[in-house]
């Protein structure tokens, strides 16, 4: 079976309910999952805000450096105008 991302968002667009979400990505997630996807947006988020060193991100978040270097990463190979866009979907 190979994988379509596409409709796991369609299934995911289709729902507005927060509980609905919430049984939907227990259902697709699990705790480790749905843990380690909330950690990585923490770690953007306060990649995005430049307050904290990757240390003390680390520490607030309980995550590992190398989430936080795969994050940086992330972002600095990112255009100006794809980090605006990121910067508006996680910090607004």
């Amino acid at each position: 079976m190979r994988a379509n991302w596409n409709l796991v968002v369609d299934k995911i667009l289709t729902h507005t309910n927060d509980e609905d979400l919430s049984v939907l990505f227990q259902l697709l997630l699990t705790e480790e999952e749905r843990s380690a996807v909330s950690g990585r947006l923490q770690v953007f988020q306060t990649l995005l805000a430049g307050e904290m060193s990757q240390r003390q991100i680390a520490a607030e978040n309980q995550v590992s450096i190398a989430t936080i270097t795969r994050c940086s990463n992330y972002l600095k190979n990112m255009s100006p105008s794809q980090r605006a866009k990121v910067r508006k979907l996680i910090l607004d």
